[in-house]
């Protein structure tokens, strides 16, 4: 057991854990010490400290995960890291919409955001460096149709379906319960398939490329995940919860940051919809800097699973919970989104469809997923 501990609790590990939750309850004092307007120069100084920690909070959970990845294999190592961050995403919007004030459209923004980020942006930087890298970069073909699948019918349910059938881009609760047990059932399905009947589609596939391919590889043949399970079970729940420990102080001092960087954009007359997006990109950064070192060593499968996951698991835990949410607190949920933001997403998918369904995944995809997401910001500025 000592062995282990400190194995898993190297030095390294434990100055994160104390920098990130000391840094929370550091900020957390001072929040309630400088009730009031501060200086630029303090505000700004304060979010730089912020970011600061959460970069080095975020590496901190890219080992971790990259420990578990190493010793589950995929699908399962990247499931932790993107059930673990979408959860808590979840927690967040959910802590927020039980708060004081009215957040009718906080599930909607950030689940976009989420989206926009996820598929354009990160997507987009990992088929760009990784396509320079490598000549032949291909993912499996069955298992990013299965995450399209779950996309179009869970995003068009949070932002299409609500606008048609809905009050005024709020569902009914006649119509709100039954999605919402649909939406689980249909996630409860998809997460076991993934992990069991159909693991094989969501792992790297063997080809002809310059790339390293896990599936091509002796390492490839991997023990059953339950005598994985059994075998190295103490390390594993050990590394789980050091993940969890270090992920919790990223989404904690983001939300805490809310209120600084809302009065930062304001004192620059930004929108106030950036404060959404940028507070997104920092609780996914452990996910973004995962997917980029996966793209360099040309694992576009697990690109795929690290984005596309994280995002159904976001969506498919994110519209019950808001709906629920709603139904017991009596708060209008306003899904339905703009003209604008759906046609990028449906943009977006379609260019999804076109980039991992073909043949060869090049750094011209990545530039043209870069574009989709400049052109969502200049929406956002619009």
């Amino acid at each position: 057991m000592r062995t282990l501990l400190r194995t898993v609790l190297t030095p390294t590990a434990i100055l994160r854990l104390v920098l990130g939750w000391g840094s929370f309850v550091l900020f957390l004092a001072l929040a309630r010490v400088l009730d009031g307007n501060l200086p630029a120069w303090l505000l700004w100084l304060l979010l730089g400290g912020i970011v600061a920690v959460i970069t080095v909070s975020a590496f901190g959970v890219v080992t971790e995960a990259e420990h578990l990845a190493h010793r589950l294999g995929d699908p399962y190592g990247t499931l932790v890291l993107t059930i673990s961050i979408a959860a808590i995403e979840v927690i967040l919007i959910a802590a927020v919409m039980l708060g004081p004030g009215e957040h009718t459209t906080i599930a909607r923004d950030s689940v976009m955001a989420v989206s926009m980020i996820i598929m354009n942006l990160v997507i987009g930087v990992a088929l760009l460096v990784g396509g320079l890298r490598h000549r032949r970069l291909r993912a499996n073909p069955t298992g990013v149709s299965l995450y399209l699948g779950m996309l179009i019918v869970l995003l068009s349910v949070a932002f299409a379906l609500p606008a048609l059938i809905g009050s005024e881009g709020v569902y009914d609760p006649a119509q709100a319960v039954p999605l919402v047990l649909l939406t689980v059932g249909l996630y409860a399905f998809f997460l076991l398939r993934q992990m069991g009947a159909q693991r094989t589609d969501f792992q790297e596939t063997a080809d002809d490329g310059d790339a390293a391919s896990p599936a091509s590889s002796p390492d490839a043949v991997r023990a059953p995940i339950g005598a994985v399970l059994v075998e190295h079970r103490a390390e594993l729940t050990a590394r789980t919860l050091l993940l969890i420990a270090m992920v919790l102080p990223i989404v904690l001092l983001s939300h805490d940051m809310a209120t600084l960087l809302d009065e930062g954009l304001d004192r620059l007359g930004a929108p106030v919809a950036l404060s959404g997006i940028l507070i997104a990109m920092i609780v996914f950064l452990p996910e973004t800097i995962t997917t980029i070192r996966a793209a360099l060593g040309g694992e576009m499968q697990r690109v795929s699973n690290l984005c596309h996951g994280a995002l159904v698991s976001t969506a498919g835990l994110t519209i019950p919970a808001v709906l629920t949410i709603g139904l017991l607190t009596g708060q209008h949920v306003l899904l339905a989104e703009s003209p604008v933001n759906l046609l990028l997403l449906g943009m977006t998918l379609l260019l999804t469809m076109a980039t991992f369904l073909g043949r060869r995944l090049t750094a011209l995809h990545g530039a043209a997923h870069l574009f989709v997401f400049v052109l969502y910001g200049m929406s956002v500025f619009s």
